[in-house]
């Protein structure tokens, strides 16, 4: 018997994984997490599982229960004879803690990655790590998926006349540069210093903005409030309009009100992380087929590459 590809989902991602199984071609695997008094759960595959190739699709944004759930599943799928194992993790959380970037602190990105190894992952599948030096921290292979292949369309739908494209921050540079080659446009920097986390004491920006309409792109949305900042500084400059493009909405804190009150036009973002509500400048956009298509490519042992608008242009 050949083996078969099958679809699971944690509670944290399972609208998503629905639209992943839905474009794939067949239904979610059959899981039951079950849950005990004290807090205590345990995932059940429901049906066969040995010998298949099996996808576990999980976010690991907050609660830390959503890690621990993936973990579980992961074990469980290993104990249970599945032939191969995919960690497919739309929001790598704690990927922010990739580096010990003062003393005594952990580097929380290499103890997820040794984790999800031990549990018994065969592969990571994410998109837009924080910082894409994590995957030398995961002893497995990694399929690092890129939201420009969502992003680009988007704005291209837009027909923005005299674009300009901005990096909220120097770690942004990268990512903003390559979609800004794609659409042959030039790119500003917004240089941000910070008095703690989540709170910016000064920011500049490096580039001229005026009579340009600017489009923001960054991997994470936190507070909002470097959007928020970079959005009213670049109006300040000449700017014509700011628009905003985030991979992960994590949006704690005060981010909605802080997003309904700034110069943004709209912040556009992916549906990796569940909006806790919804708001009138906040457009999602879906990663299901994307997250489909790098599923197929995986099993069939095709390029996920390929799948980079950006890297595709001539």
């Amino acid at each position: 018997m050949e083996a078969s590809v099958k679809i699971f989902s944690g509670n944290a991602s399972l609208y998503l994984a629905e639209q992943i199984a839905t474009n794939f071609g067949q239904a979610l695997g059959a899981l039951h997490i079950q849950k005990f008094s004290d807090g205590e759960f345990q995932p059940v595959y429901n049906e066969s599982i040995r010998g298949d190739y099996v996808f576990l699709v999980q976010a690991t944004y907050s609660p830390s229960d959503n890690l621990m759930e993936l973990l579980m599943m992961i074990d469980a799928a290993r104990r249970a004879s599945a032939g191969y194992i995919t960690a497919v993790i739309p929001y790598f959380g704690l990927a922010r803690q990739d580096r010990k970037d003062k003393p005594r602190v952990a580097i929380a990105s290499k103890l997820v990655a040794n984790l999800l190894t031990t549990a018994g992952a065969n592969r990571v599948m994410t998109m837009d790590l924080h910082a894409p030096q994590i995957q030398g921290k995961i002893d497995i292979p990694v399929d690092h998926l890129d939201s420009s292949a969502i992003f680009i369309p988007y704005i291209q739908k837009l027909n923005i006349e005299n674009i300009i494209f901005a990096a909220p921050d120097v770690g942004s540079t990268n990512r903003v540069r390559e979609v800004a080659k794609y659409f042959e446009a030039d790119m500003v920097i917004c240089d941000k210093q910070r008095k703690r986390a989540n709170e910016i004491a000064a920011m500049t920006v490096i580039g001229d903005v005026s009579g340009r309409n600017v489009v923001l792109i960054d991997d994470i949305c936190d507070t909002a409030g470097t959007l928020c900042k970079s959005a009213a500084i670049l109006r300040e400059r000449g700017a014509l309009s700011v628009r905003a493009f985030c991979t992960h909405p994590i949006l704690s804190g005060n981010a909605y009100e802080n997003i309904e009150n700034s110069m943004l036009e709209e912040l556009v973002v992916c549906d990796t992380i569940p909006l806790k509500k919804q708001s009138s400048k906040i457009r999602v956009v879906p990663t299901g087929e994307l997250f489909s298509v790098a599923i197929r490519n995986t099993f069939e042992n095709k390029s996920i590459s390929s799948l980079f608008i950006h890297s595709n242009r001539k």
